[in-house]
């Protein structure tokens, strides 16, 4: 597994955008960066405020001197140095994602983003023609397409498992805004989640639609192609967007359905995919992630798990514990960084690269065209294309 790393002869070099010492979210991109000893985090900027970033990265433990005020400043002095990092991470408020992300393309870095990449399709596109004009690898944490058993389904559905494609449902139900949070104490993460200028083009597609869209996609290596979509708030009174559903049409003529929202009250963090074809089903959900429903038609199910010793031995691989020992999201988020880093690894010893599947900028893409044109089917009324990104993006 990690014999490109043995040859390369050490850990890539990673700066930090955002994460600061409170941030959940920076602690599993720093854990699961670190997780298989391909990389280590040494600059980072961890605050919008300069002097608070500074203090924040040496109470993480990170070189004052290698603690900077703004992403400006880390990039230049990075850049300095021999030792200095190879690609950024960014963890940051949504409205910050394009410019840090083209700041560090043009530096000729690396990138792994939080969703969305973007703030719409125009600018995911431009991240797409950076990307290539830079000859640079660019990640989407999309960590639900990276545990062994979504990318199991995956395999299963290339391998004609399920044969021709009838059907995909994904749906993503969350409560953290089941109640009037606008009425609560607001904190920093809330006053910009809540602000649309800020948190995206609609904040429930922002914040898990994205994943949901991407992980249907995913699975059945089919983009979509035009939508039927209700979008709004389930919350009265609320202006910005907690809840989508939409009728899907993906390539090839495969019908799908797909419901997120953020304002379903006692929703726990659900997120659940399911593919019927001619064949069968295979069914997923995040509550049982180590597992993967495949129920043939006509035959009894069988339930998959993770380190079952019969799965393909990259699926195995990407697993850490036996089969029975849980793991979940930071294992996953350590997959992304993991290939990412090998393909880098590779490339930098001019060998062959590999292929991996970790979800890149032109996924991203897909995604903004995807939220754009939900919105526009709400303003229409009707079914929607959604466009392609340029081949020359």
């Amino acid at each position: 597994m990690n014999d490109v790393r043995a040859r390369f002869g050490r850990p890539l070099r990673l700066g930090i955008i955002g994460g600061g010492p409170d941030s959940w979210i920076g602690r599993m991109h720093r854990g699961a960066a670190e997780y298989d000893g391909l990389w280590t985090a040494v600059a980072g900027v961890f605050s919008s405020d300069a002097a608070r970033s500074r203090s924040a990265g040496v109470a993480m433990g990170f070189d004052a001197q290698r603690s900077y005020g703004d992403v400006a400043e880390m990039i230049a002095r990075e850049r300095e140095r021999a030792d200095g990092i190879e690609a950024v991470a960014i963890m940051t408020p949504n409205d910050t994602h394009y410019p840090y992300a083209a700041a560090a393309l043009d530096a000729g870095l690396d990138v792994v983003c939080d969703k969305p990449v973007t703030h719409d399709f125009a600018q995911a596109c431009d991240l797409v023609a950076r990307t290539r004009k830079n000859g640079r690898l660019f990640a989407i944490a999309h960590a639900y397409s990276a545990y062994p058993m979504t990318r199991y389904a995956r395999s299963l559905v290339r391998d004609g498992a399920l044969g021709a494609l009838r059907f995909v449902q994904v749906e993503y139900i969350q409560s953290g805004l089941a109640t009037r949070v606008e009425e609560a104490p607001q904190n920093n993460r809330f006053r910009w989640l809540l602000d649309p200028a800020r948190s995206g083009l609609a904040l429930v597609m922002s914040a898990i639609g994205c994943h949901a869209q991407h992980l249907a996609c995913f699975a059945t290596q089919r983009a979509v192609t035009r939508v039927c979509a209700d979008v709004g708030a389930l919350v009265p009174g609320r202006v910005v967007v907690d809840h989508v559903s939409a009728l899907l049409e993906l390539d090839g003529g495969l019908h799908g359905t797909f419901t997120v929202t953020q304002a379903a009250a006692g929703g726990e963090n659900d997120i659940r995919l399911r593919i019927y074809g001619e064949k069968g089903l295979l069914d997923w959900s995040h509550r049982n992630e180590n597992y993967l429903m495949h129920a043939p038609q006509g035959e009894p199910a069988r339930m998959i798990g993770r380190a079952d010793p019969y799965l393909p031995p990259e699926i195995v691989a990407l697993g850490r514990t036996p089969r029975g020992h849980p793991e979940g999201l930071r294992e996953a988020f350590a997959n992304i960084y993991a290939e990412l880093a090998r393909e880098r690894m590779a490339r930098e010893l001019g060998e062959t690269l590999p292929s991996y599947p970790y979800p890149r900028i032109e996924d991203g893409a897909h995604t903004m065209a995807f939220i754009e044109a939900c919105l526009d089917s709400q303003r229409t009324g009707g079914w929607v294309a959604v466009a392609r990104a340029p081949n020359g993006a």
